[in-house]
């Protein structure tokens, strides 16, 4: 095993660039489920068509706004493990040739440190308009609000900034390298 590490270790002190692609599993140690694991997955407990589906949004705006809270409360909970650590220490090291892709709509990689983290399924931190896509800031009495706020530009409902079944990813995301560095989240 030592020689497997010192190996690796070889391989990333030579790399001129890292590309990182991190899941649920990073997160998992953190305390945020997964979603697809058979025995303890969120899909294994939950539809995933009514609470992460444009049509499932439509359908009971309210249900999946108050799913979405207690997803978000369970994020601001979580601490980044030293799997987090130890990724934001690689890019402190090695600067603008590390790049992480994550699956995860956490913020994790962030609180441990990491700046150029590209979200491919978004962030539950952040919201938008479901209609026109304005950005939306969430004031504590909207998140606990049993439905979702109204979008001050167009009067249509505010949703978490997340992908959802049916969407296509956010082409920003795939931006690597290029001139967005520091705070290249999507």
């Amino acid at each position: 095993m030592q020689e497997e590490v010192e190996r690796a270790a070889a391989l990333l002190k030579d790399a001129r660039s890292i590309f990182v692609l991190t899941g649920a599993g990073v997160s998992a140690e953190s305390g945020i489920p997964t979603f697809r694991d058979a025995q303890t997955g969120l899909w294994a407990r939950f539809d995933p068509m009514t609470l992460a589906s444009p049509e499932g949004f439509a359908a009971d705006p309210g249900l999946v706004w108050r799913w979405y809270m207690s997803r978000l409360d369970a994020v601001a909970q979580a601490r980044p493990n030293p799997g987090h650590v130890a990724l934001a220490q690689l890019e402190k090291i090695r600067g603008n040739g590390v790049a992480i892709f994550t699956q995860n709509v956490d913020d994790l990689h962030e609180r441990a440190g990491s700046r150029a983290v590209h979200h491919l399924h978004g962030r539950i931190t952040r919201f938008r308009c479901h209609e026109c896509a304005s950005e939306h800031d969430l004031t504590e009495e909207e998140k606990r609000a049993g439905q979702p706020p109204s979008c001050s530009r167009c009067r249509g409902l505010v949703r978490p900034d997340v992908v959802w079944f049916g969407e296509m990813l956010p082409a920003r995301s795939w931006s690597w390298p290029g001139t967005r560095r520091a705070g290249a989240t999507s």
